[in-house]
């Protein structure tokens, strides 16, 4: 995974050198985009979400979340009832990045076609 990139002593704000670098250092990583394109239409719960993801560990998916939170793309709602709910979704910042993912679901189906075609691979049913 790529490093941040380096802060001023005086400044607060990262030094980006260009948008892509912005971008990336909000929503990189493995499995951002994966929970972004989950909460696009929908309010989920931490199980919820594990399920839609399989590959990534709890570990993993409770820092992706709470990094994606702390930049303020994920709401965090917690209710008091026992034992606690906790529920997940785009803020209206966040929802700002829906077209990235939908071209990326986009581009992703295209490749994943032609991978199929060339024989190394098969293409599952498609959820964008």
């Amino acid at each position: 995974m790529a490093t941040k990139p380096e802060r001023s002593a005086t400044a607060t704000a990262p030094a980006f050198r260009c948008p892509v670098e912005a971008t990336l250092d909000v929503i990189g990583g493995k499995w951002k985009v994966v929970i972004l394109f989950w909460l696009r239409d929908a309010t989920l719960r931490f199980g919820e979400l594990r399920r839609k993801i399989p590959g990534v560990s709890e570990r993993m998916l409770a820092q992706g979340l709470r990094e994606l939170e702390a930049d303020g793309i994920v709401r965090r709602e917690v209710y008091p009832e026992v034992p606690p709910r906790v529920e997940y979704s785009l803020t209206p910042y966040g929802q700002t990045l829906r077209p990235i993912a939908a071209l990326m679901c986009a581009w992703g189906k295209k490749h994943m076609r032609r991978v199929d075609e060339a024989g190394e691979g098969s293409v599952p049913g498609s959820t964008c």
